[in-house]
């Protein structure tokens, strides 16, 4: 996102990030990957990392898109704690995503669409409101959720057709 551009108010400027991690959903579905996108923003409101799954590239269980983006934010950041990062995300974290982001520290939690089957911040758990762990958050969730649910209802629907050929 251009600086000149930036965005005045809170809600545009979740809007304006959350279409940078669509257009990085859209690299995930061109290598036929489950179209999900994670930026990584500092307090500042500049870029530090992003990532997209890469799960079936890497042939790695770990590489969402979520887990890719705190890996290359720490060969950048002067330390694992990622204070004032805000991550926007297309899809509700997982577990391991969800506490990923409560090791590092991430300040915010911005998502598009819920994920009733495995979503670990509000659909199935909390995990970044949990007063048991030592790290919580604030999430701002539904950011551009039908843009970012309709990404993954037309890969899914996608391969389903394929299934059937």
């Amino acid at each position: 996102m251009d600086d000149a551009a930036t965005p005045q108010t809170p809600e545009d400027r979740d809007i304006a990030w959350m279409e940078v991690a669509l257009a990085e959903a859209d690299a995930a579905h061109a290598k036929r990957e489950v179209p999900i996108g994670c930026i990584l923003v500092d307090a500042g409101g500049m870029e530090i990392a992003r990532g997209h799954n890469l799960r079936e590239t890497l042939l790695d269980a770990t590489a969402h898109a979520e887990m890719v983006a705190l890996r290359a934010a720490a060969t950048k950041a002067p330390s694992w704690r990622l204070d004032g990062v805000t991550a926007y995300v297309t899809l509700e974290p997982c577990v391991m995503c969800a506490g990923a982001f409560v090791h590092a520290r991430i300040a915010r939690v911005v998502y598009g669409c819920d994920d009733p089957k495995g979503g670990a911040l509000h659909s199935l758990y909390t995990v970044g409101q949990d007063t048991r762990l030592n790290h919580r958050f604030p999430i701002t969730r539904g950011v551009l959720a039908d843009a970012c649910a309709s990404r993954l209802r037309t890969f899914f629907a996608a391969l389903r057709a394929q299934g059937k050929k």
